[in-house]
């Protein structure tokens, strides 16, 4: 038999359907919003003179990038899903597609703080009230995309007497739709700090609030990218050792009724909330692999298991 064909009738075992097509349908038409009204804002404020409203287009440019590159990976993710080639599925696609995104994020919040501190030392005449009233629009865009983009997962609870060990584990997202709600809501808040900078220099001649606000955005975004940085490159370094359900494993083959040592153990990430584990164990009597995986088997989260038992040399 081919190598080809013997992969194809494995490969079900391994891959894993992530693409939540909800998601996907709510990141395109996010991200049509977002694009227009960036363009509006960006025009707008280089037209009007806001450095609040530049910074707030600016900002919605990252989060309209952040929401092309969900979607992009999303429709990545779908095409490839069923490919050979990958071994756990697609899932690390749409955390590549994160990762590349928070990377870009910090070049735009760089531009923002550099552009709003030239304004600082070289401040011009605003339009106000026209900045106000595009700066409502964006605002209104926002609240949209975060209707759209709020709470489109599924959370399954169990009851006290089935797998209580979820009660205790963090609630496992989709990291691109997380990243975008993120960024809308932080793109919201600097649309607020927009509006209160301009209301406050067309009421009380504070010109200094416009580029204030542009650093607080800034300062937003970069906020924002290091913690998707954090995140996305975590499950892309498969760090995740510090995970509870490694504990979990820990304690099921401590607890088990066949006195087992754990002499290696990995654990790594191959879906949202999904992990494959290599766990090696020195035993005591015989004892199958088959034993330890049904005791394993309580962790719902635990996909892909691989055991190798070693018996124990007893001393002569």
């Amino acid at each position: 038999m081919e190598t080809k064909t013997i992969l194809e009738n494995l490969s079900h075992s391994h891959s894993f359907d992530n693409t939540n097509q909800r998601a996907k349908r709510n990141t395109l038409y996010a991200t049509i919003l977002t694009f227009v009204m960036m363009i509006a804002e960006i025009a707008t404020g280089i037209i009007y003179n806001s450095m609040a409203l530049l910074a707030d287009g600016w900002h919605m440019s990252s989060h309209a990038l952040a929401l092309g590159l969900s979607f992009f990976v999303y429709a990545m993710a779908t095409k490839y899903q069923n490919d050979i080639r990958f071994s756990f599925g697609t899932f690390k696609i749409e955390i590549l597609g994160a990762y590349t995104s928070a990377i870009l994020l910090l070049v735009v919040a760089f531009f923002m703080a550099f552009h709003s501190i030239e304004r600082f030392l070289n401040p011009v005449d605003i339009s106000y009230k026209e900045a106000i009233f595009v700066a409502v629009i964006g605002l209104t865009v926002n609240l949209i995309c975060a209707w759209l983009l709020k709470d489109d997962h599924s959370h399954h609870h169990h009851g006290d007497d089935e797998h209580h060990h979820h009660d205790h584990h963090e609630h496992q997202h989709d990291i691109n739709l997380k990243a975008a709600y993120l960024h809308v809501v932080a793109d919201a808040l600097t649309s607020v700090f927009a509006i209160i900078a301009l209301v406050g220099g067309m009421l009380f001649g504070a010109v200094w609030l416009d580029p204030a606000v542009g650093i607080v955005g800034s300062v937003l975004v970069f906020v924002w990218a290091i913690g998707l940085i954090k995140q996305s490159g975590k499950i892309l370094l498969d760090a995740n050792m510090d995970n509870p359900v490694v504990s979990e494993i820990i304690e099921v083959i401590e607890n088990s009724k066949v006195k087992a040592t754990i002499t290696d153990l990995h654990l790594w990430s191959v879906g949202k909330g999904k992990y494959s584990c290599i766990l090696s164990l020195e035993v005591e009597g015989d004892v199958e692999a088959d034993y330890f995986k049904k005791e394993l088997q309580i962790h719902e989260e635990l996909v892909h298991i691989t055991i190798e038992v070693h018996k124990s040399i007893q001393p002569k």
